[in-house]
């Protein structure tokens, strides 16, 4: 077989896999895991190792951890790292990535560059603004916790609300500016987030919601309303954004989020190219539109059926369909939040607890099967409620609102 043939249908001997976060390393590693023997090239932009970025937000940036690193072995599984190397674009035509040290030849591609955060405009440059994505960021951030800093947190979403939880832990005063009515508006309804508004003052935290910033100051924050807040140090944490840039010009297709548009294998339009992770979308089945999730578990769940379409394109055999039930968690101000599903605005909501008490869930419906549920300190709930959405098992509206009764129980 000749190399042309090769690269242009033939078995995948040179796979090239972009990014070497969670998404990236789990691609690597399941292609050996599955039987894949050929060359895996692992291709990441940062100079530290592999990486998990949670504990960035939590054990790195208290100081009870020095890293997060994985625990692979790359050189006895066969992934050759290239650290430091940012790639800047794609050529699918010539099967060809192209790097900041020069092209890399590949049969099959893996785009897996997660997400980047999104900035304050005009806070660039300023001193003591921080964004919290990399390991580099956490380091640069320990040292504002450690020296107890007045700290100011612009965004109250999830990763907002970590790093105030974080400070708050290591005793900064915290003040927490949202734009909003409502900490996690984006992520959560008016009536779920309402209970969360009081955790922030429970812990000690200042939540001031309907407040955007006007400008950032070297030792303040001043409001659209004039307010001036002391700010030795400023989090900004207003959402992230697919790291795609770099694509443009490449024919890979993005849709309006700059995510990459992948297909339900998680293939794009380009022959031979993947994406999987928070840099890509793909259209849900079970859901009935097209889904681009940014958390953690997606990034874990996608790279076997990268790898196995990878493998079966070989042998004539695709992967099987990629439809998982999204699933993400949360630590903030003593609680453990996690979500499982996805919920449009017309679902039917029902609520198993009350949110006033330290545990309760909410339970979203349609046709009386459970569509998605947010579960605050009750781990069983989403457990076997991640089950059931699974399933699609009916579900009894009257018995699963008893919080005393099992949801696996609580069916039609």
């Amino acid at each position: 077989m000749s190399e042309q043939t090769q690269q242009r249908g033939g078995p995948a001997r040179r796979v090239v896999v972009v990014g070497a976060g969670m998404a990236g390393v789990q691609t690597a590693v399941a292609l050996r895991e599955q039987g894949f023997t050929g060359t895996v090239t692992l291709i990441g932009a940062e100079p530290h190792q592999p990486y998990d970025r949670p504990p960035l937000s939590k054990a790195v940036l208290l100081g009870t951890a020095e890293g997060s690193a994985f625990d692979i072995d790359f050189e006895a599984l066969g992934i050759e790292l290239r650290l430091g190397q940012e790639a800047v674009g794609v050529r699918p035509g010539e099967h060809l990535l192209d790097t900041a040290a020069g092209p890399v030849p590949y049969d099959a591609l893996v785009l897996a560059t997660g997400a980047e955060p999104l900035r304050l405009p005009g806070a660039d440059g300023v001193p003591g603004v921080h964004l919290l994505r990399t390991l580099d960021d956490a380091e640069r951030l320990r040292p504002v916790l450690d020296r107890q800093h007045d700290v100011v947190v612009v965004g109250a979403g999830w990763i907002g609300a970590e790093f105030a939880t974080a400070a708050r832990e290591a005793g900064c005063a915290v003040t927490v500016v949202e734009a909003a009515d409502r900490p996690l508006a984006g992520a959560l309804p008016a009536e779920v987030a309402a209970p969360m508004t009081d955790w922030y003052a429970d812990a000690g935290a200042v939540l001031r919601t309907h407040a955007r910033v006007h400008r950032v100051e070297p030792g303040a924050v001043l409001l659209d309303d004039g307010t001036r807040v002391p700010a030795g140090a400023v989090v900004v944490g207003i959402g992230a954004r697919p790291a795609t840039g770099w694509l443009a010009g490449s024919e890979i297709a993005l849709g309006a989020h700059g995510e990459i548009l992948a297909d339900d294998r998680l293939r794009t339009c380009a022959p031979d190219v993947h994406a999987v992770g928070d840099c890509a979308s793909f259209p849900s089945g079970r859901y009935g539109e097209r889904l681009l999730v940014h958390h953690w578990d997606n990034a874990l769940q996608g790279p076997r059926t990268v790898a196995a379409d990878i493998i079966g394109a070989a042998a004539g055999e695709p992967a099987a369909v990629y439809d998982p039930v999204p699933y993400f968690w949360s630590e903030q101000f003593g609680r453990f939040v996690q979500y499982a599903g996805h919920h449009p605005a017309g679902d039917t909501t029902l609520w198993r607890g009350d949110p006033a008490s330290p545990a309760w869930t909410v339970c979203w419906l349609r046709e009386n099967r459970l569509v998605a549920l947010l579960a605050v300190g009750r781990p069983r709930d989403l457990a076997q409620g991640r089950r059931l959405i699974e399933t699609g098992t009916p579900m009894n509206p009257r018995l699963l609102t008893d919080p005393a009764r099992p949801l696996k129980s609580a069916t039609a």
